[in-house]
């Protein structure tokens, strides 16, 4: 790209901001309340989703109760996969100890994923209670209302890779063999009462056969082993300080664990109700956006690679702390990204910081990035500049340039103040080892791929230009 064609790229770069995209021609709208495109599922939170298989009798109910009793102060339910056994037929009745309640086929799986789609959503569901003495479901429903927290155990509920895509966690409960023999024989004969002989002759004709074969490789899907079951308390103990981690987060934020929301406070919540409102003047708001820019930057700052090292203190003490990662620049995308630039010379002394400009031509959708890099920055780690998350799509294209010239996934970290879920998923699922640190998530995009509630035109409010007088200067530093 020549001089003059960039020049002439940058000055039309003045068009309506999108998380960076410049949109040609773009008809202006007639001003009215913008309602978010955003689906109903946008609307309720998101419950955390724990599933817990292991062998029969391993303990896995033992350990859902504890992890329900530390869980105390939330809503946590309970579903069992036992619940979804297929009833029997009545010649299936007649010849049930030939019939194998340890296969996947023993259960009624459509229905499971429809009771759990319906608590996902914020519904109350009727979930039936299977009568192991009749092989049937009980008429008698027991009411499920949405909670905080789904647990559903079963033997096989990794097995199905459309259930193990509901679960925000995957715990296998490991017990012994012969630990778990002896429970089955336990509880058949006292609960189910059956005959001990029956009970063996189950266990190795289908038990032991079915965990080999569609228990035991389940394994391999869990995110968290936990041998001993309900006696592994430490683990237990861990378990739930990490749910209770997960509850505090944004709900994307338990789907992508690459995506960090910065904690809010009132002087958080406070500024960003002043950038927010239209009213604010132009000097407010550039004043509270560096403010809330600056804990970005900071946040982001953090999540870069240390070093340990040992200083000696006037007192004469040595003091143990940690070292500045020292190969570091940034990269702004022209031109809301500059209005960071400040914030992150404030904090690295010297950095060095590049830019993209990426530009819409027309309705033919083709994009033309204009870069100017450091030359090395395949050696650094990258701190990605843009205020605003919207669609996605200009991230991606400024992610996939660094990627090309070099720059590992996973040594760029993408900071912006707001960030709407579309955008989120996008750049997420393109680039799953790249870190987003952001300071709120926004409801969703307009039918004008605005971020709803958002901060309007962000360039133009911070630099105080509008589409007729504003020049971009693009330099390498």
């Amino acid at each position: 790209m020549d001089a003059k064609s960039a020049v002439e790229l940058m000055e039309s770069s003045s068009e309506v901001h999108f998380s960076g995209f410049h949109m040609d021609g773009f008809e202006q709208r007639k001003a009215s309340i913008e309602q978010p495109t955003t689906s109903e599922t946008d609307m309720y939170k998101q419950p955390f989703v724990i599933g817990v298989a292991g062998g029969a009798a391993s303990g896995k109910t033992t350990v859902c109760d504890m992890i329900i009793q530390q869980l105390h102060d939330q809503r946590v339910v309970l579903v069992n996969q036992d619940s979804f056994y297929n009833n029997l037929t009545e010649e299936e009745l007649t010849r049930v100890q030939d019939y194998n309640f340890d296969h996947p086929d023993a259960f009624d799986t459509k229905q499971l994923l429809h009771v759990m789609d319906k608590l996902k959503h914020g519904e109350a569901v009727d979930i039936p209670k299977y009568d192991f003495k009749s092989y049937k479901s009980d008429d008698v429903l027991r009411r499920v209302n949405p909670s905080d927290v789904i647990i559903l155990e079963g033997i096989l509920v990794f097995h199905d890779p459309r259930v193990r895509e509901l679960m925000n966690m995957k715990i296998f409960v490991d017990t012994d063999a012969d630990v778990r023999l002896a429970r089955r024989i336990r509880r058949d004969t006292t609960e189910k009462g059956r005959d001990i002989g029956a009970v063996l002759d189950q266990y190795s004709k289908f038990v032991k056969p079915a965990f080999d074969d569609f228990i035991l490789p389940t394994k391999k899907y869990a995110d968290i082993i936990i041998p001993r079951g309900g006696d592994n308390h430490v683990a237990i103990d861990l378990i739930v300080q990490h749910i209770r981690t997960k509850l505090g987060q944004h709900d994307l934020c338990k789907i992508y664990p690459n995506l960090y929301v910065i904690q809010s406070t009132f002087q958080i919540r406070g500024m960003h109700t002043l950038i927010r409102d239209a009213k604010t003047t132009k000097h407010d708001f550039i004043f509270y956006s560096d403010r809330l820019i600056r804990l970005v930057v900071e946040h982001g700052l953090g999540h870069l690679p240390f070093t340990e090292k040992q200083v000696i203190t006037p007192t004469g003490s040595v003091y143990t702390g940690v070292d500045f990662c020292k190969r570091l620049c940034g990269v702004s995308v022209i031109r809301s990204g500059e209005s960071m630039e400040n914030a992150l010379r404030a904090c690295c002394k010297g950095i060095k910081i590049g830019k993209i400009l990426i530009h819409r031509e027309g309705d033919n959708g083709q994009q033309l990035i204009y870069e100017k890099l450091p030359n090395d920055i395949s050696d650094r780690h990258v701190l990605l500049l843009d205020p605003i998350l919207g669609t996605g799509n200009s991230a991606v294209q400024a992610i996939s340039l660094l990627i090309k010239k070099g720059v590992p996934e996973s040594n760029i970290i993408f900071l912006n103040l707001i960030s709407a879920p579309k955008g989120v998923h996008v750049v997420c699922k393109s680039f799953p080892r790249i870190k987003i640190v952001t300071s709120e998530i926004e409801i969703g995009l307009n039918e004008d791929f605005r971020v709803i509630p958002g901060m309007g035109e962000f360039g133009d409010r911070y630099f105080g230009t509008d589409d007729d007088d504003e020049q971009v200067v693009v330099s390498s530093q």
